[in-house]
């Protein structure tokens, strides 16, 4: 059929038309909400660069964070906790008391319906900010495995649901789910940190988490920015040894990656829509230089388009709102 009988823009001609015919679905459904935890009462400590942004108390968490989450459709939520001590190995980790594991018991007691996700690294804990035991000023790979699987079991003792290794050890997912096993919680899952890129876009996040290496950084451990066939290996290396789901980070930079692991792998995706994303278009937006909401609506659906089965976002709560808004216009 030659022009002018086909014009694709019949199609695109109301919104009504170009609702019936999208390819792609973004709901609150599909999105996470990451929250830091400290200890105390009754505090939110805006992190100033991330605006919206705040490390909260288990009370804050409950009585503010969730339930205007739930108000908007967002169930799910990535706990981060900020330790009142720190040491070498990052004891308060996993501790029985320590702040991430208070939260999820209280969250599990009050809002038993919210899907609890877990970080589970050392990098927030330790007194030197890397993602495992130190030995010669390096991380020791294997001795770090034991630890991750002291966190896991104690988050997952809490109540967790899924439990997310993210400091891109080799072997941290099988170390995980033979700890899980061992201690009774076969029923809980494992989003692996898969593919994790070492990214300049994680800066903000580490002001966030009060994370960052006291020397040197995490190259040693993190993906090279340049690589993706080494990202279909550590993802299928992951699979392998028992991981539920995968992620990708960090989101924007790396759409064509998020596409080879969807093409690569059958386990749900998620991909992380990281602070330096976040901060990016939150300092754009306060100068008028482009429209927040429609550029937040527009990078995560393209993280959907690219394969992602859910997305890990500070914008969590925003976007579903205006999902929302969107729903009931005519």
């Amino acid at each position: 059929m030659s022009f002018p009988a086909e014009r694709t823009r019949r199609l695109r001609r109301t919104a009504a038309l170009r609702r019936l015919v999208s390819e792609t679905a973004l709901s609150a459904a599909d999105l996470i909400q990451p929250i830091f935890v400290v200890h105390g009462s009754g505090v939110r400590r805006a992190i100033a660069s991330m605006p919206g942004v705040a490390q909260l108390s288990v009370d804050e968490v409950l009585d503010q964070e969730i339930e205007s989450l739930r108000e908007v459709g967002v169930s799910a939520v990535l706990l981060f906790g900020i330790p009142a001590v720190k040491d070498a190995i990052g004891s308060e980790n996993f501790a029985e008391d320590g702040i991430v594991q208070r939260a999820i018991r209280r969250i599990r007691e009050r809002v038993p319906q919210t899907v609890v996700m877990t970080d589970v690294c050392c990098c927030e804990y330790t007194d030197h900010g890397h993602c495992g035991v130190l030995r010669h000023d390096e991380v020791d790979n294997d001795a770090t495995l034991e630890i991750l699987g002291k966190v896991a079991l104690s988050h997952a003792a809490a109540g967790a649901d899924v439990v997310a290794p993210s400091g891109m050890m080799d072997g941290m997912v099988q170390a995980i789910r033979s700890a899980l096993d061992d201690g009774g919680f076969s029923s809980r899952a494992i989003l692996s940190y898969a593919v994790k890129y070492a990214s300049a876009f994680y800066g903000p996040f580490r002001d966030a988490a009060d994370s960052a290496p006291s020397f040197g950084d995490r190259k040693g451990y993190q993906m090279d920015p340049a690589n993706v066939r080494e990202a279909l290996r550590e993802a299928r290396l992951d699979v392998a040894e028992g991981a539920d789901m995968l992620m990708v980070k960090p989101a924007l930079a790396y759409l064509d990656v998020v596409r080879a692991v969807h093409q690569a792998t059958d386990v749900p995706l998620v991909t992380y829509n990281v602070s330096g994303e976040y901060a990016m278009v939150k300092a754009a937006a306060e100068r008028g230089w482009l429209d927040e909401r429609a550029v937040v609506l527009e990078a995560l659906t393209s993280m959907r388009r690219a394969g992602a089965s859910a997305i890990v976002t500070y914008h969590a709560k925003d976007a579903a709102g205006w999902l929302s808004a969107d729903s009931t216009t005519p």
